[in-house]
């Protein structure tokens, strides 16, 4: 793969300033075109995403007058020494996030507040919109199209995070051997990429072994490892909030000539779909480019998910590349490219990179 400049240039992003994050200007630049006087954030990878702050409580409001993110006592001290871009005030018991909006909602005179449909539960969007002194409307992927494009700052993260389980992969490589069991390879990953700085796994880490290896998302097992297997292995980890996500398959001792025919296909199906990723360009044809590859060798009923994902403050969002994707891919975005060929009862094959896309191709950050 094509090394990676030493600062991929996203296009414009969230200003960095002391490393945090300052994405409220993008959410105020974003009302307008929607027809929004206010949005009201409440999920947690949101709310990071306006304010740079980790909480598993709090609300951001913003509108054109002002922006401010309500917490708990918990938090209160953090969060007024991490945000800088809006005001950051505490909820006192026996408060609710919604009556303490409707005062930021009357002193803005506002008539519309934005709602992430998509995040909360239908019982609890209606809860809030019945609470509101506002007309309460949907987002409608405000949030999915803002947070797909990254800024620096987020690049930076996701990069790291990748670099760590890099090195848990190298490590491992001297560990996989016959006689280990699946349910081992899996828990050492997570001990060295927490071990090498990760604050978490992007997701439990996918160990699968021989046989195993043909379900794309099989849990890790206590089957031992054997000679002539095909290990797949499909893990990340998160740093200062941010995935890496990345799979390799390796071969243990040996392999046949089919299995080395799979994985060939699966490479240049890989190699295929970077070939043709870009900003601009849909994620059909992005996984249709892959797609013919495997189709072409024989294998086109074996490979039954699509070419790749968004990865960012979550392991799986905005943009994808399947058979569905027929929206135009963002500058800026990062995708995955992880075709794969799987043969139930004998042996599967995934490969996957993260691409940081641009207007004339993309970087491979993997």
């Amino acid at each position: 793969h094509r090394a990676l400049p030493k600062n991929p240039t996203p296009p414009a992003g969230g200003r960095v300033k002391g490393g945090a994050l300052f994405n409220i200007a993008h959410l105020r630049a974003a009302r307008a075109p929607h027809g929004l006087d206010a949005i009201v954030l409440t999920d947690e990878k949101n709310r990071r995403y306006a304010t740079g702050f980790h909480s598993t409580a709090g609300a951001v409001y913003v509108s054109a007058k002002q922006a401010v993110f309500y917490t708990d006592f918990r938090y209160i001290e953090a969060a007024r020494a991490k945000i800088t871009d809006a005001e950051v005030r505490e909820i006192v018991p026996g408060r609710s996030y919604a009556g303490v909006v409707n005062e930021l909602i009357r002193a803005d005179g506002v008539k519309t507040v934005a709602l992430e449909d998509d995040c909360l539960t239908h019982a609890d969007y209606l809860r809030w919109a019945d609470s509101l002194c506002a007309q309460a409307v949907p987002q409608g992927g405000l949030m999915d199209s803002l947070r797909a494009v990254k800024s620096r700052d987020e690049l930076d993260k996701i990069i790291s995070a990748q670099r760590i389980a890099e090195r848990a992969f190298s490590d491992i490589l001297q560990e996989i051997k016959p006689g280990v069991t699946e349910h081992e390879i899996a828990a050492r990953l997570t001990y060295l990429m927490l071990h090498y700085g990760a604050e978490n796994m992007s997701f439990d880490p996918i160990v699968v072994s021989g046989a195993n290896s043909s379900k794309p998302h099989g849990v890790p097992s206590d089957k031992p490892i054997a000679a002539g297997d095909f290990v797949t292995m499909d893990f990340g980890c998160i740093y200062d909030g941010y995935c890496s996500d990345m799979t390799r398959t390796v071969a243990v001792g040996s392999v046949t000539d089919e299995m080395r025919r799979v994985y060939q296909t699966v490479l240049d199906a890989q190699l295929a779909g970077i070939q043709v990723a870009r900003a601009g360009v849909t994620g059909q044809a992005v996984d249709g480019a892959a797609r013919q590859v495997i189709t072409d060798a024989g294998y086109g009923d074996c490979f039954g998910h699509g070419f790749g994902h968004g990865v960012g403050l979550n392991i799986h969002e905005s943009p994808n590349a399947s058979t569905r994707s027929e929206q135009p891919l963002p500058a800026g975005a990062v995708l995955t490219a992880e075709p794969g060929i799987y043969l139930p009862g004998r042996f599967g094959v995934r490969i996957e990179d993260m691409l940081f896309l641009t207007a004339d191709g993309n970087e491979n950050l993997t």
